[in-house]
């Protein structure tokens, strides 16, 4: 199963594309992307086009997202959670199905900690998908956990193609 991770952002947006294969995760690719200082409607519509972009290239089975949790800024907030509607928007599009993951449950899946610190994040990304460091930046690494809390919670639910080896 492919599974896409992204951490919500509409100035920067991780992503994270993971292959599961029983028990087993690997790492396919991760990033950012990033819009110019431009206005967001025009923002929204690159984050759109890329990801659609990233769903073409890597034919994500499940399209994950971490859940945005309301911090002391409203107005940030709000316009992330118009990134997230273009994000469910190319799923949907493409018939993609979405999951959705608050920031504690990632952590307690990749962890074992609901209120883990960044960097033990980062630490168990690069150990469960058997890499010698972290991916930079923060957000594609953050976007890896969501797509490896998916890969954890959510059970297989079609059969193994033969791009997915075992």
């Amino acid at each position: 199963m492919v599974i896409l991770g992204i951490d919500p952002g509409y100035e920067r947006m991780g992503f994270g594309c993971i292959l599961k294969t029983g028990s087993t995760v690997r790492h396919l690719a991760s990033g950012t992307i990033q819009t110019p200082r431009i206005g967001l409607a025009e923002r929204l519509k690159v984050i759109h086009a890329e990801i659609e972009r990233l769903i073409a290239e890597h034919q994500p089975d499940v399209l994950a997202v971490e859940k945005l949790i309301f911090a002391a800024n409203k107005t940030t907030a709000f316009d992330v959670a118009k990134a997230v509607g273009v994000v469910l928007l190319a799923a949907s599009e493409r018939g993609i199905e979405v999951s959705e993951f608050s920031p504690p449950e990632v952590k307690q899946s990749v962890v074992g900690f609901g209120a883990a610190e960044k960097k033990q994040v980062q630490f168990m990304v690069a150990k469960l998908l058997g890499l010698k460091e972290a991916p930079k930046p923060d957000d594609a690494a953050d976007a890896l956990a969501v797509a490896i809390c998916c890969s954890f919670k959510r059970p297989l639910t079609r059969p193994l193609t033969a791009r997915d080896p075992g």
